[in-house]
C-alpha cells in the first residue's frame, strides 16, 4: 500500500525497526531511536542492494519518490545508482586541485626549499582555472594542453615546458596513491614550442675580465655590493648563496665559508676555501656591516638579504649590459679560465662550482671532494684576479698544467676611503669592531 505524507509524519518507532512500504522498491524504515529514513531496494547484477536516499521530514515522500524514479531509470540503463554515487564521492574527492595540494604537502614534508614550493605553487596556478576542480580521471591530454597553451602564447615557452613536468609530477603521485591510472602528459612530449636557451651573459677573455674588476674597484654604490661583487669574482658561488650568507657561516681561523644545504641548489652542504683576498674583502665587510647578522642586509631591512637584482643593477651601473655580464656569470667566467689554464683537475673545478655528477654511476663512486687542491686552486686564482686588475693592464698568460703558476703578494682591497686591510685577522673576534656607515640613496637594494 502506498505511503502517504500523514502516514509518514505520523510513524511511530517501535521496539524493533519498522518497514513501511511506498511501492517500487521504496521504503521508510523507522528505527527504534525515532529517526526515519528512506531506502530503495533493488536488484543489480543477480544481487540484492539497498541505496541510502536521505531522511524523513528533510527528504519528503515527493522527493524520495523522484530519487526513487531517477534510479530506476539508471537501472534500465545498466548502470547501479550506489555504484555511480560512489563514483561521484571518489570525483569529489580526487580533484586536480586536491592532489596538487596533497603533493605540495609532501615536497614541504620532505624538507624542499621554499624557493622551490613557491614555484611549484606558481605553476599549479596556471593549471586550476582550466582543470583544477575536475576528477584527476577525467583530465585527458587534450585539456592539459590547452592549460599549457594559455602559457606559450605569452611567450613563456620555458615555463609552458616546467607546467607539463610540475602537472605530470601531481599525476604520477595520484597513481601512487591509487587515485589515478595514467599520466596524460606522456603524450603531450613534443607538443609545446622548445625554448631557447640563452646562457647567462660572462666575460671569459682575460683582458676583458680585468677591465670588469677595476670597474667594480672604482664603483662608487653601496660598499657592501662592491664588496659582493668581489666576493662573487673570487668565490664564484651562486649569488643567492651569496646573498643570503651569514657571518656564523665563516671560519676565519680555517679560511672556510661553510654553506648549509637548505641554501644550496642541490640541497648538499658546501664548503668554500677562502683566499687571503677573500679574507680580506670579508675583513673590511665587517668593519662596515653594523653588527648584522647576514652579510649583505638589505637597506630595508637589517633581517633581510640584499635582492636578486641588486648585484645586476651594479653591473649595469657600471655600463655592462645584461647581455655582456651577469652576477651568476661569474662563475661560467671562472669554470672557462680555471679549465683552459690545465692546472687543475676538472672535478676539482666541479666541486668548487657545488655541481652533483649527471652519471648515477659515476656519481655513486666519484665521492672525493679535492679539498687540498681546492684550496691551492682558490688562491691561484684570487692571486691571477690581482694580475689582471693591475693598473698596467697586460695579460697574464695562465698556462697549462705542469707550468708554474704566477704568484703576487694580495693587494689591498679598500671598500671605503677609510678602511684598508693589510692583513687578514685569524679569528672572528680579533675583527674590528662593526662601524655603521651612512648609506648610499642612490643605490638600488
Amino acid at each position: 500500500m502506498a505511503l502517504s505524507d500523514v502516514k509518514c509524519r505520523n510513524a511511530r518507532p517501535a521496539s524493533k525497526l519498522v518497514k513501511l512500504t511506498d511501492g517500487g522498491g521504496l521504503q521508510l524504515w523507522v528505527q527504534p531511536t525515532g529517526s526515519r529514513l528512506w531506502r530503495l531496494a533493488y536488484r543489480f547484477g543477480g544481487k540484492q542492494k539497498l541505496l541510502a536516499l536521505g531522511s524523513y521530514p528533510l527528504v519528503s515522500l515527493a522527493e524520495a519518490r523522484e530519487a526513487r524514479d531517477t534510479a530506476k531509470r539508471l537501472l534500465l540503463r545498466g548502470i547501479d545508482s550506489a555504484q555511480e554515487r560512489k563514483l561521484q564521492k571518489a570525483s569529489a574527492e580526487d580533484t586536480f586541485r586536491l592532489i596538487a595540494e596533497d603533493y605540495v604537502d609532501k615536497l614541504k614534508k620532505e624538507g624542499r626549499a621554499d624557493r622551490t614550493i613557491t614555484k611549484v605553487k606558481w605553476l599549479l596556478d596556471f593549471a586550476y582555472p582550466t582543470f583544477g576542480d575536475k576528477s584527476v580521471r577525467e583530465i585527458d591530454p587534450a585539456t592539459i594542453l590547452a592549460a599549457l597553451r594559455t602559457v606559450e602564447v605569452r611567450g613563456r615557452y620555458e615555463s609552458a615546458r616546467r607546467l607539463r613536468s610540475t602537472i605530470g609530477s601531481v599525476f604520477r603521485y595520484a597513481i601512487a596513491t591509487a587515485r589515478a591510472n595514467v599520466d596524460p602528459t606522456i603524450a603531450l612530449r613534443g607538443a609545446l614550442i622548445g625554448p631557447t636557451v640563452t646562457p647567462r651573459a660572462a666575460v671569459t677573455d682575460p683582458r676583458a675580465l680585468g677591465g670588469l674588476l677595476r670597474a667594480i674597484n672604482a664603483f662608487d654604490g653601496q660598499p657592501t655590493t662592491r664588496a659582493a661583487l668581489k666576493l662573487m669574482a673570487l668565490l664564484f658561488p651562486r649569488p643567492g648563496e651569496l646573498r643570503a650568507a651569514g657571518w656564523d657561516e665563516f671560519d676565519f681561523e680555517s679560511s672556510v665559508w661553510s654553506i648549509p644545504e637548505g641554501r644550496m641548489k642541490m640541497r648538499r652542504p658546501h664548503r668554500v676555501p677562502l683566499s687571503r683576498q677573500a679574507v680580506g674583502v670579508l675583513t673590511s665587510l665587517r668593519e662596515i656591516s653594523g653588527g648584522e647578522a647576514l652579510l649583505f642586509p638589505s637597506v630595508r631591512s637589517g633581517s633581510r638579504p640584499i635582492s636578486d637584482n641588486t648585484l645586476n643593477a651594479a653591473l649595469r651601473r657600471m655600463g655592462y649590459g645584461k647581455e655582456e655580464a651577469t652576477a651568476h656569470g661569474f662563475r661560467a667566467t671562472a669554470s672557462t679560465l680555471l679549465n683552459e689554464c690545465g692546472k687543475w683537475h676538472p672535478d676539482a673545478i666541479e666541486r668548487q662550482l657545488a655541481h652533483i655528477e649527471n652519471n648515477d654511476v659515476r656519481r655513486a663512486y666519484a665521492r672525493a671532494e679535492h679539498w687540498e687542491e681546492r684550496i691551492k686552486m682558490m688562491q691561484w686564482w684570487a692571486d691571477y684576479l690581482d694580475e689582471l686588475e693591475s693598473k698596467n693592464q697586460r695579460v697574464i698568460p695562465i698556462g697549462r698544467r705542469g707550468e708554474s703558476a704566477v704568484h703576487t703578494p694580495s693587494r689591498e682591497f679598500t671598500l671605503s676611503p677609510t678602511s684598508t686591510v693589510h692583513q687578514a685577522p685569524r679569528r672572528i673576534s680579533q675583527l674590528p669592531k662593526p662601524m655603521l656607515m651612512s648609506e648610499d640613496a642612490g643605490t638600488e637594494d
